[in-house]
């Protein structure tokens, strides 16, 4: 008889997004005359870029010609993307990468999550906590020890070092969920650990194009050491409407190295290559011609306003709840608000009361890890006029 994963039974029935879509999918059966405003899922709500939209149309044509048509594409990206990555998105600060280390994909969430499979079961994982939920259940599933690392205002959310040398690290900078940002010089303390104890970073970046401040890093690379001891993960989803699309890519730079059992160092970027040429077809080239016209002049210009939209709404959102008496982190560098809850109120406490009583949904913070009990976060994802209703609901209930 077949016999299942037995690690996925310390992982929980439900992943934290499905729980707060079941409960509002509940409340609006219950409720069909009310209208509910979403501050809680990372959702984009703004249309996609005019010149994202045109390459796709355009690649979308070549597809009925025989001439032009695609079929699979290359597993780790089509030159003219990877091209257009290195050049734009590094190259200004510094960063040196060869075309040969970038990995175009379908979202960081799959490469984040499928990363642990070239790495070994016995690896001690040190993760941020409160955290995004798939580092730390993807790693459960595959059976790794796990020590979270507490995260919360008496530390400005900058985490310690693990109790023990950690093989793999997770960093996520800007944070999701609480919108906290790490210095240069704290993440150079990160990478010098790395090199101190041959361990790996982690780096999620998904929200890098969202930083204002001048000292806070883009790209874990422009930290002196860190090609020896990173992988950077990035994502097109909030940056330029992709969500709907799927677009992301990983630096997997080729200094990087794993012990084998036999004590020989191999190649992470090697193994990572043979992970996608097995387990991956490819972004499709049509999704990639979108994602390339990005880095074109217009598209920068329409991708930067669709953002100061959604900073814009992190503006409001964090200038209402403070001046109704909550303390709010984030905000300035993310998307994302981390609010502590009023009161004795637990996370989901006070999403209920929030969905019941003024039919605002945000995310409880338990459900990013035991640290984010006691906060929520909302998202500045939002139309406008929906943001601004919200919190004209919210300020009527705090």
């Amino acid at each position: 008889m077949v016999k299942i994963n037995e690690h996925y039974a310390n992982i929980g029935n439900n992943y934290l997004f499905s729980e707060v879509a079941r409960r509002v999918r509940e409340y609006k059966a219950a409720h069909p005359a009310e209208r509910v405003i979403s501050l809680g899922i990372g959702d984009v709500t703004r249309e996609i870029a005019p010149a994202v939209i045109e390459a796709i149309e355009k690649a979308t044509r070549e597809m009925s010609s025989p001439a032009t048509m695609r079929g699979y594409p290359p597993e780790a990206g089509y030159d003219f993307l990877v091209e257009a990555i290195i050049e734009h998105d590094f190259h200004p600060r510094g960063v040196r990468l060869e075309a040969d280390e970038i990995f175009v994909s379908d979202g960081a969430k799959s490469d984040t999550g499928n990363i642990g499979d070239i790495l070994g079961q016995d690896n001690l994982v040190a993760i941020t906590d409160p955290a995004y939920p798939v580092y730390v259940d993807t790693n459960k599933m595959a059976g790794r020890q796990v020590e979270l690392l507490p995260c919360h205002p008496a530390n400005s959310f900058a985490p310690p070092f693990p109790s023990c040398p950690a093989d793999v690290i997770y960093l996520c900078y800007p944070n999701n969920p609480t919108g906290t940002t790490l210095s240069a010089s704290q993440l150079k303390t990160w990478v010098d650990y790395a090199i101190e104890h041959r361990s790996l970073i982690l780096f999620d970046a998904a929200y890098e194009a969202f930083i204002s401040e001048p000292d806070v890093p883009h790209s874990i690379y422009e930290v002196e050491g860190a090609r020896r001891v990173a992988i950077e993960f990035r994502s097109f989803s909030k940056t330029a409407g992709f969500t709907g699309l799927r677009c992301a890519y990983a630096v997997v730079p080729k200094e990087l190295t794993a012990i084998a059992s036999t004590g020989e160092e191999i190649s992470l970027n090697a193994l990572w290559r043979r992970h996608q040429a097995t387990k991956f077809n490819g972004t499709a080239y049509i999704i990639q011609r979108g994602a390339a016209a990005v880095y074109s002049p217009d598209g920068q210009q329409q991708i930067r306003a669709v953002i100061d939209y959604y900073m814009q709404n992190a503006r409001i959102i964090k200038e209402s709840l403070e001046r109704a008496g909550l303390t709010v982190h984030g905000g300035i560098n993310a998307p994302y608000l981390w609010v502590k809850t009023p009161g004795s109120l637990t996370s989901w406490e006070f999403f209920d009361r929030l969905l019941n009583e003024a039919r605002v949904v945000g995310t409880p913070g338990s459900g990013f890890g035991k640290s984010g009990e006691g906060f929520f976060r909302f998202t500045a994802f939002g139309k406008r006029e929906e943001t601004l209703e919200a919190v004209e609901r919210l300020k009527g209930l705090l």
